[in-house]
């Protein structure tokens, strides 16, 4: 009998298997191994002091963005007074799970099947890796962290089976120095309905590797066409390719994380990732810890309704950005116009300066009213067509 099984086996799973492990919890980390999922891999300064990430981990530390708009203008951000680090999902994943086992996690390979209740008793069943065989395991709650299309929400939270998501694509490449218009230092980022007519692409360096992607909610959108496109335009398109991987990548918090009674979602399989954006592995590792803290409040008080302390955490401290990015979303991602007025509002220092400080340290900034003004007012002239999309 375990106090916690947590389904999947990612940032958010991993995270909250570790931390249920430290306090003292009886817990099982159930994972099919082999996947990974496609992700730029950055991950800011916040996310490795809260999680304890090590130096080992990061592959390559980034000090610039590059935005890219539809018509090929560019705009550098620098990132001051620090970095972004970028860490290969396929190490990361694993140092994650072997970080949970290491803290008394019970780890345990193979494929969730369904939760199965009778006389009073919860069991999680899961087809073996190994043997192919089912089992069983018995548990007092379960933590559903197994993705966007997650069998855990489909099956037990209400909302769980409609949740929307853009399907991502990358490869994995052999990267070389400098060269063409790809930077080792310097992360890119293409609005460009050409790439993608919903999302964007990216041009991610992970050290010996890069990371170059796409995303779209468009159903007849060519993901690996784009993404060789993308490759060509950065003069990597000759790099030898390691992987190749695509996944679905959700848009919006689930508007309920419990089924009220044994089960509660993180990360990805809860709707938490970043809109405008698409930054998952932070809010994922959150997502897991809240995930744990709900849990264990739950464990200790024997009243279910704790259980929706996880969501309630989450978004006290979420809850503004995801709806500032939203509506960023919303507002420029319609069309190649609106994406080129984007990259011009991207030429403001003021606006360099409050993105990189809320993306660093996942707060909207205050301290700067006059700033935020004369944002604003730049914001309103763009989308109300008061001046050209060029205008810097």
């Amino acid at each position: 009998m375990f106090d916690v099984v947590v389904v999947g086996g990612g940032p958010s799973g991993a995270t909250a298997a570790e931390d249920l492990a430290r306090s003292g919890h009886n817990v099982a980390l159930l994972d099919r191994a082999g996947r990974i999922k496609p992700c730029g891999g950055a991950i800011p300064p916040r996310l490795i002091a809260d999680f304890d990430i090590p130096d080992a981990q990061l592959v390559a530390r980034i000090t610039t963005a590059r935005m890219i708009s539809p018509t090929g203008r560019q705009v550098d951000i620098p990132i001051e007074n620090g970095f972004v680090g970028m860490v290969d999902r396929e190490d990361f994943d694993a140092f994650l799970r072997d970080r949970a086992q290491g803290a008394g996690a019970t780890r345990l390979t193979g494929t969730f099947q369904r939760i199965a209740r009778d006389g009073g008793t919860t069991r999680v069943i899961y087809r073996d890796k190994e043997s192919g065989a089912e089992r069983a395991v018995e548990t007092r709650l379960v933590i559903g962290a197994d993705g966007a299309r997650s069998r855990v929400a489909r099956a037990e939270v209400p909302g769980g089976d409609s949740i929307p998501y853009v399907i991502a694509y990358h490869e994995i490449i052999e990267a070389p120095g400098k060269v063409g218009a790809y930077d080792p230092a310097r992360c890119d980022v293409v609005y460009d309905g050409r790439i993608s007519p919903d999302f964007y692409g990216w041009v991610f360096p992970h050290g010996k590797s890069a990371s170059v992607g796409m995303g779209s909610m468009v159903p007849d959108v060519d993901l690996k066409r784009a993404t060789a496109d993308l490759r060509a335009a950065s003069g990597l398109a000759d790099c030898p390719t390691i992987r190749k991987e695509g996944a679905p990548i959700p848009l919006k918090p689930l508007d309920r994380w419990d089924n009220g009674r044994d089960v509660v979602l993180a990360g990805d399989a809860a709707g938490v990732v970043a809109p405008s954006s698409g930054e998952g592995i932070y809010y994922a590792m959150v997502g897991g810890r809240v995930a744990a803290t709900a849990a264990a409040a739950c464990l200790a008080s024997g009243r279910v309704r704790d259980l929706k302390l996880a969501r309630q955490l989450f978004m006290r401290e979420h809850k503004t950005v995801f709806r500032v990015l939203a509506s960023m979303q919303n507002a420029y991602y319609k069309s190649d116009e609106r994406r080129e007025r984007f990259v011009s509002l991207c030429h403001d220092v003021d606006v360099q300066r409050l993105t990189f400080e809320a993306y660093m340290n996942k707060k909207l900034v205050r301290a700067r009213p006059l700033a935020h003004l004369k944002i604003g007012v730049k914001n309103l002239a763009h989308l109300a067509r008061l001046v050209p999309a060029a205008y810097v």
